[in-house]
């Protein structure tokens, strides 16, 4: 491999905040930010949203209060309105104004738990993708039995050819070594099966791409989605058809299993003995599966970087997305993806693709 510049670090990041967007509601927010200014000492914000409300919850948020910036505005995006609507009056909201904080250079990424249709829109709109990459991604991390890994992309893009799902893949892995701190991710595709000629003719192009490709990961093929959740491989690329379905099916089956194991354990004397036995192992589980826990998806490929948290998400969940935006910020994530792509373009291996019908 060539050699390549250092990565320089941000040392003082600045987080663009949608206070209005989500559930979780304004106050809800800010105690977020709080928490995320304990976590992170300097770390500040601009906080997009209703002046004199933020300005009342400040007073309850001391660290905050002295890190803040407030930028004014009573609009906001609705979780009803589509991204065409959004995009015709939102960028006077909080949402819009916390973008553009980012494309002008006062943030280094945008929060916001409000609605995904509009966040993608207005952040494609706003700061448009990076050279070299023709579609941002949605890239988050997924619990495992052994860490979590990254999955993406988990609903931008419903099709996909093979050039997409190959700067997926750098995108992904350079999200793994900023956020997760892997030297190599492992990289795998999302396949129906783990031999070569399985899948359709764009995975397998862009696997014949990724086995002979230069770049800081180990390619290991392709994954199953029974697979998933083992954490053999660090980062999972995917369309976003997929991705979502993928994605939507493991959290369902986490809340499946809790809810299962709650009603076992109330169907007897013998098995509720068995819970105060097991409580703290139950504890852990929940915990590990928890949706919270892992909050905070990231468009990828953009000229800046917005983070979005889940749109329930309570105060503990919305402080690991603004994690989330920290790490990338000062990791310099943007950085690491452009100089893995031009790497990967001086190096671009001519695809050797086996003939499905002869084997050849």
């Amino acid at each position: 491999m060539t050699a390549t510049a250092p990565i320089a670090a941000v040392t003082a990041p600045i987080i663009a905040l949608d206070v209005m967007g989500g559930d979780a509601g304004l106050a809800d927010v800010m105690a977020a930010a709080e928490i995320a200014s304990e976590r992170y000492p300097r770390l500040t914000f601009r906080l997009h949203g209703p002046e004199s409300r933020i300005k009342a919850e400040l007073a309850k948020n001391p660290r905050l209060a002295g890190t803040a910036t407030i930028v004014h505005t009573d609009e906001v995006v609705l979780g009803t309105d589509k991204p065409s609507q959004a995009l015709r009056r939102g960028r006077t909201s909080s949402m819009g104004m916390a973008i553009d904080s980012v494309k002008q250079g006062e943030a280094h990424a945008a929060v916001s738990a409000g609605n995904t249709g509009a966040l993608m829109a207005m952040a494609l709109f706003a700061l448009r993708t990076m050279p070299g990459i023709d579609r941002p991604a949605l890239a988050a991390l997924l619990p495992t039995l052994k860490n979590d890994s990254v999955v993406l992309d988990l609903g931008a893009n419903t099709e996909c050819d093979a050039e997409n799902l190959v700067q997926f893949a750098v995108m992904g892995a350079a999200f793994a070594r900023t956020v997760l701190g892997l030297e190599r991710p492992r990289v795998a595709l999302l396949n129906i099966g783990e031999e070569e000629l399985k899948g359709t003719d764009e995975i397998r192009d862009a696997a014949a791409l990724l086995r002979g490709a230069v770049l800081p990961m180990t390619f290991e093929g392709y994954v199953e989605g029974d697979k998933i959740g083992q954490g053999n491989v660090d980062v999972i690329v995917t369309d976003g058809f997929s991705g979502n379905i993928a994605l939507k099916t493991a959290e369902g089956t986490g809340k499946l299993v809790t809810g299962l194991l709650a009603k076992a354990f109330e169907s007897s004397w013998l098995t509720k003995l068995g819970y105060l036995l097991s409580r703290g192992a139950l504890r852990a589980l929940r915990a590990h599966l928890d949706p919270n826990a892992h909050n905070g998806a990231v468009f990828l490929g953009l000229n800046g970087l917005v983070v979005k948290s889940h749109g329930s998400a309570n105060i503990l969940g919305i402080a690991n997305a603004i994690g989330v935006a920290h790490d990338l910020i000062v990791g310099n994530v943007g950085d690491r993806i452009l100089q893995d792509l031009a790497n990967f373009q001086a190096h671009r291996p001519e695809p050797v693709v086996t003939d499905v019908e002869t084997g050849a």
